[in-house]
């Protein structure tokens, strides 16, 4: 397993989030962050390539050692032939991709009793685009970001059934579609092409809890167990640190409106989450980040460094302690 940095856990940082009044990012500069701590790729949105040139960013990549994922969003296919295009000419092993329909925290109100025609649209539009993957050689990876539940995944990697389709496994976001994250991990496992490696940590509330962002192994994912599942699956998988947005998610498993349009679901795997829920929670207190108490620039460029340095020391910790097992 190879890890490298993705640019969206610090969007203020990086001049990627438009009140951070910061300039962007360059691509180099993101190789440059990653070869500093010592990490083996990078997560390139695409916005970064506007103004590149994108043979010399892949050259660089290739003399720097550096695996490259490529960021986009959306299912449609020209947009998508795009981005597969472009990503084969970076040597880009992966194009991550997000389909939406839902809004962030697994709520599936805007699309009330037309999810399944969206899945169908979504269904066609990515085998379309897994052809032109396997063509470019590139991984096509779909990202359960908050919005595709396991079900769902498992389905779209089933019927489309190429090498070159899979998943990209965000290691928080489980709990936004209300699914345990180990179990979901194991049965995702066999399809995953990229990861990011996120962790949140859990407060309570009265229609369900809140997802807050947090160093990794400060939250409630169980990061060694994670690396186990995969090290079976696939071993040589890349992943990108990408720590949580600067706002909260809402996660209403409680509320009667979060569920319809989900895959059904039993009591015992509602009690399953409910209870890594219970389980992992903070106690009662304020849960915001220093972007949603509208603190100063500086404070939360500085919050997002010192979670990404933890965030460092911790997979540093975890490595040593795998060798030594």
């Amino acid at each position: 397993m190879r890890i490298g940095l993705a640019a969206y856990g610090t969007t203020f940082s990086m001049g990627l989030h438009p009140k951070s009044n910061r300039p962007r990012i360059s691509a180099q500069q993101l190789m440059d962050q990653a070869l500093a701590a010592n990490l083996q790729g990078v997560e390139i949105p695409v916005s970064l390539l506007k103004d590149e040139d994108v043979a010399s960013v892949a050259q660089a990549a290739r003399a720097q050692g550096l695996f490259i994922t490529l960021a986009t969003g959306g299912y449609t296919i020209e947009p998508l032939r795009e981005t597969i295009q472009l990503g084969a000419q970076l040597g880009a092993e992966t194009v991550r991709t997000v389909v939406g329909g839902a809004k962030i925290g697994g709520d599936r109100r805007p699309l009330a009793g037309r999810w399944q025609p969206f899945l169908q649209d979504v269904l066609a539009h990515l085998k379309e685009a897994t052809a032109i993957a396997e063509q470019s050689g590139v991984n096509l990876a779909v990202e359960n970001h908050q919005d595709l539940a396991s079900e769902e995944l498992l389905w779209l990697c089933e019927s489309i059934a190429s090498a070159r389709f899979g998943i990209t496994l965000d290691t928080g976001n489980p709990l936004a579609t209300a699914e345990e994250p180990l179990d979901y991990f194991r049965r995702v496992a066999p399809y995953v092409k990229n990861v990011h490696l996120k962790d949140y940590s859990l407060y309570l509330s009265e229609e369900g809890y809140r997802l807050v962002r947090c160093p990794l192994g400060q939250g409630g994912i169980d990061f060694p167990a994670l690396f186990k599942i995969l090290s079976l699956s696939c071993p040589n998988v890349t992943m990108s640190i990408e720590l949580g947005a600067l706002e909260a998610r809402h996660i209403r498993v409680l509320a009667d409106d979060y569920w319809p349009d989900y895959p059904p679901r039993s009591a015992a795997q509602l009690a399953q989450v409910l209870r890594f829920v219970q389980a992992n929670a903070k106690p009662a207190g304020d849960w915001r980040t220093p972007f949603e108490r509208e603190e100063p620039t500086e404070d939360i460029i500085a919050y997002e460094q010192q979670q990404l340095a933890v965030s460092l020391a911790y997979l540093n910790y975890v490595q040593i302690l795998k060798a030594t097992m």
